[in-house]
């Protein structure tokens, strides 16, 4: 275990970040000089839960955030600064519904099966300008501007800036490029172990919106947020191994089968079949906005298509699906979108892929159609939920899921969702003055 008194004398780091995240992937944290270090290091940092979005009130005791000092990352573009991942206690007790801690029990509870998950994920952002209201260069209107190079190009200093602190932390970023929306860039870095890989997603958004407010715009990683152009979506590329980390047991010989001839093994296809089977209550976590349903059920976009999906669904190599398998060992979750929380986006896929192999789930029917010109003959699959309440009623419908994910956890986070939802509807919109007044 690092000392991290240690390492700030070792790196001239003056602050400690130590964070969290919470239950609407808020990320929160305390600066804590260096030379209190080594007491937050066993006791922790004090938070009021209720101030934050957890399911607390004002009379509950100090919730302690330890700091895991395996995630120390000293700030790139603030040196003397470090960011490490918290843990949150309460009373010597772990908080059940604390995103990280329901993140790190399914962990192990795979691994004690030996399954080993590893992750990827493709984070998508707008650059936008200081008041978030459009796109921040406004040289950027193609009709299909995915991977321009002249627009790239033009916010170099940003992404190189990005990239540059990620191979300096060594993540192994490989590629970076114009997505499909105007004002939208995406940053790919290697896979990792779900822990890893959801603390560098939490560290990544905290990266880019702290670049890109550096050099005068906003960053966001919101669904949706200009109407007419391709939202934020957050895919997660996902491999089982074994309990050494060294062999992909999702991967075999490509075989017989509509999944042993995509190289998907039978366990593989279990966990896929997890997936599918808990695909609409997943959306809860997966799409966890009112914004969310903007994305996977928008109209045609301008560059003429959503990339999202509103069906569940799988296929090969085709992205017009909510699954797709791209190759051997393993498979692509295109779900997701921008405001899903790092760490319960890693817990659900665990979640509901462990309850796969468990139950020896069967993935159903390969689709191999373009689901945006054909999708209507596909009468038999499930449709994603129109809305967060939707969403939410799934969730709370799908009771193996909710256990898997805690029972704690599950009725805390229905319960703060459902509020998200009232005061969405009980906000007097523009729309309804625009199309009601004159009724």
């Amino acid at each position: 275990m690092k000392d991290l008194a240690k390492f700030a004398k070792d790196k001239g780091v003056k602050y400690f970040m130590i964070s969290y995240t919470d239950l609407f992937g808020g990320q929160r944290a305390k600066l804590v000089p260096a030379q209190a270090i080594k007491e937050m290091q066993s006791e922790g940092a004090g938070f009021a839960g209720f101030a934050t979005w957890l399911d607390m009130t004002p009379a509950y005791p100090d919730m302690l955030a330890v700091p895991d000092p395996e995630t120390v990352i000293q700030l790139p573009w603030k040196p003397e600064v470090a960011w490490v991942a918290a843990n949150c206690m309460m009373e010597g007790e772990e908080v059940a519904q604390a995103p990280r801690n329901v993140l790190r029990r399914l962990v192990a509870e795979a691994a004690s099966e030996g399954l080993h998950v590893k992750t990827g994920i493709e984070a998508e952002f707008f650059l936008l300008t200081p008041e978030g209201t459009e796109i921040s260069d406004p040289a950027d209107t193609a009709e299909k501007p995915c991977y321009d190079q002249q627009a790239v190009m033009r916010r170099y200093d940003v992404i190189s800036e990005i990239c540059d602190y990620m191979l300096d932390l060594g993540w192994g970023p490989y590629q970076n490029d114009h997505e499909d929306a105007n004002g939208q860039f995406e940053m790919n870095w290697e896979f990792a172990d779900a822990l890893v890989t959801a603390d560098r997603h939490s560290f990544f958004k905290f990266m880019v919106k702290s670049v890109a407010e550096k050099h005068g715009l906003r960053a966001t990683f919101m669904p949706k947020p200009i109407e007419g152009l391709t939202g934020n979506g957050c895919h997660a590329h996902i491999s089982v191994w074994d309990a050494k980390g060294k062999k992909n047991v999702f991967a075999t010989e490509k075989g017989s089968g509509s999944t042993g001839e995509l190289g998907l093994s039978e366990q593989g296809a279990q966990f896929l079949g997890g997936i599918m089977k808990h695909a609409t209550a997943m959306a809860a976590i997966t799409n966890p906005t009112v914004n969310s349903y903007k994305r996977i059920n928008a109209p045609r976009t301008t560059s003429g298509a959503t990339w999202a999906p509103n069906s569940v669904t799988w296929t090969g190599n085709n992205r017009t699906h909510m699954v797709r398998v791209p190759g051997p060992g393993r498979f692509e979750l295109r779900l997701p979108d921008g405001a899903t929380n790092p760490y319960l986006l890693q817990a659900v896929i665990i979640a509901a892929g462990l309850s796969g192999v468990r139950t020896k789930a069967d993935p159903g029917m390969r689709h191999d159609i373009d689901m945006y010109a054909e999708g209507h003959t596909v009468t038999d699959a499930p449709k994603l939920p129109l809305n967060l309440l939707d969403a939410i009623r799934a969730f709370d419908a799908d009771a193996g899921l909710k256990e898997m994910l805690g029972a704690e956890f599950s009725a805390s986070f229905i319960k703060m969702k459902h509020q998200e939802w009232h005061s969405y509807v009980s906000h007097f919109s523009s729309w309804e003055r625009d199309n009601t007044l004159d009724i």
